[in-house]
């Protein structure tokens, strides 16, 4: 086992880290006092005050919508779980796919209903998609009933931007292309006690020809190693058990900072803070991927035994036309990098299917590399055109039904390799950690790797470590029984 060690945040360093744009902490303060005033104007209303967020896409957006809560409690907003008869709807939004940005113009279209039954029902869309002008113009024109619509890289002011809209009664659209900064100091409300996302950094510097985000999100941004450490340390000692790390690339993380320091360097300082957790961490980019993380992750145990590692195609063609940085042999290199530290490591991926220009044969090497590889589980997508990135205009001569067809034949494979790899779980004890109840009354639990396990078993387990022995299996989850409470 690894010995990790704390590391000893040298002050005199802070000079460094200011390469990083930072909003100042008296610009936060100021943000908390503005929250009160937003609250005494609200107090004027009676009745108790409801706030609905409604979150889509990537984890990093359910981090932002914790923070955006905790603005909102500061506020005096309870919790609604519908937007019916909330005084205050928050639509925090995705544009990474089309599917998930025709979702939110429909369910948007749908509060015009709440809003003609509660005429001062303030509704806000923030989030990837308000920072595009051309969903921030369509909301202009077609939607008058949203009050509030910003980008993501104005998240801290949320505070300043309401209060505006409360006091001159105009419609607020803050979606200038302003640079993102690192604001720390933001309350935070988690809708979970046992789970907790941790953004490490913010922003893309990858620009893959596919891809929206470093469009919206703006550059790579990394937060203070400290900042990151205390916030760990905080949740550890309040009694969370599974902490993720958040970055759109986390390999990345320290290279804005001016210090020598890295991701890896960094999950070693938080596996070595006492507490009885567990450490993940999404999304890591294959290029940046080195031994050293996976030397941390094989040898510090609160490091979760699972890496998604997304590679999008199994061309090298393919992934220079996607400007991934990295080939198809490099990529296998790294994986067979990680299987020589980590034997056991659950390994799960992201693969698009019907890139502009793949051809058959290029198909082909995607398929023989999910044979090779031999994933636990792969997030599937056919190629969705994003307005204003490189794509968009490349040439796309392979038909639509052609693509459906390799589409669905990928997602049969894998769902086969998936049921195998979970078959292989049967009548083995595993360590979980209980973190609900299912909709069929049984209990869910993830194993270290991340597999979700169906339980019988009673709620007073939610929230702690059991060992279950694993009795059936499917393609998506393992079924069991707890062998031994422990609490």
């Amino acid at each position: 086992m690894l010995y990790c060690t704390l590391y000893d945040y040298d002050q005199t360093e802070e000079k460094t880290l200011r390469q990083t744009p930072t909003i100042p902490p008296a610009e936060i303060a100021r943000q908390l006092d503005l929250c009160d005033q937003v609250r005494a104007l609200l107090d004027r209303r009676p009745g108790e005050k409801r706030a609905y967020v409604d979150t889509y896409g990537c984890q990093q957006n359910e981090a932002d919508s914790e923070r955006l809560r905790g603005y909102l409690a500061r506020m005096g907003f309870g919790f609604s779980d519908t937007p019916e008869g909330a005084d205050l709807v928050l639509v925090n939004t995705c544009a990474v796919r089309e599917h998930a940005e025709h979702r939110v113009f429909g369910n948007v279209g749908a509060l015009s209903h709440t809003k003609r039954r509660h005429p001062d029902q303030v509704i806000c869309v923030c989030g990837c998609m308000a920072r595009q002008d051309h969903v921030a113009d369509r909301l202009r024109r077609s939607f008058p009933y949203v009050d509030l619509v910003f980008g993501p890289q104005l998240l801290w002011k949320f505070p300043e931007l309401l209060l505006r809209k409360l006091t001159t009664g105009k419609r607020v659209f803050a979606t200038d292309d302003v640079p993102g900064a690192v604001a720390e100091g933001i309350p935070v409300v988690r809708q979970n006690a046992i789970k907790a996302w941790v953004s490490v950094m913010y922003g893309c510097n990858n620009f893959c020809t596919y891809c929206i985000v470093p469009y919206v999100r703006g550059r790579e941004r990394s937060r203070k190693p400290e900042d990151i450490l205390a916030e760990i340390k905080e949740l550890a000692e309040a009694g969370y058990k599974d902490i993720t790390l958040l970055g759109q690339n986390v390999n990345s993380y320290g290279k804005d900072l001016g210090l020598d320091i890295d991701f890896a360097w960094l999950l070693e300082q938080a596996a070595a803070i006492p507490g009885d957790f567990l450490l993940r961490f999404m999304t890591s980019h294959p290029k940046d991927a080195s031994d050293r993380l996976f030397d941390v992750m094989a040898q510090c145990e609160k490091v979760a035994p699972c890496l998604h590692l997304p590679f999008q195609s199994g061309s090298s063609r393919v992934l220079k036309a996607m400007n991934r940085k990295y080939t198809r042999e490099s990529y296998l290199d790294r994986v067979a990098a990680l299987r020589e530290r980590a034997p056991d490591i659950v390994l799960t991926s992201d693969v698009i299917v019907g890139f502009p220009g793949e051809t058959q044969a290029d198909f082909e090497e995607t398929m023989s590399l999910i044979e090779e590889v031999r994933y636990d589980a792969l997030f599937t997508f056919q190629f969705s055109p994003r307005r204003g990135t490189p794509a968009e205009s490349f040439d796309d001569p392979m038909p639509p039904a052609q693509k459906s067809a390799n589409f669905q034949r990928l997602l049969a494979r894998q769902n086969e390799i998936s049921a195998e790899k979970h078959r292989a779980y049967v009548g083995r004890t595993v360590r979980c950690l209980v973190d609900g109840v299912g909709t069929d009354g049984r209990l869910t639990a993830r194993t270290p790797g991340n597999r979700l396990i169906h339980l019988e078993g009673d709620e007073t387990l939610v929230g702690t470590w059991q060992e279950a022995k694993i009795t059936d299996s499917s393609t998506w989850a393992l079924f069991g029984t707890v062998e031994s409470m422990t609490f």
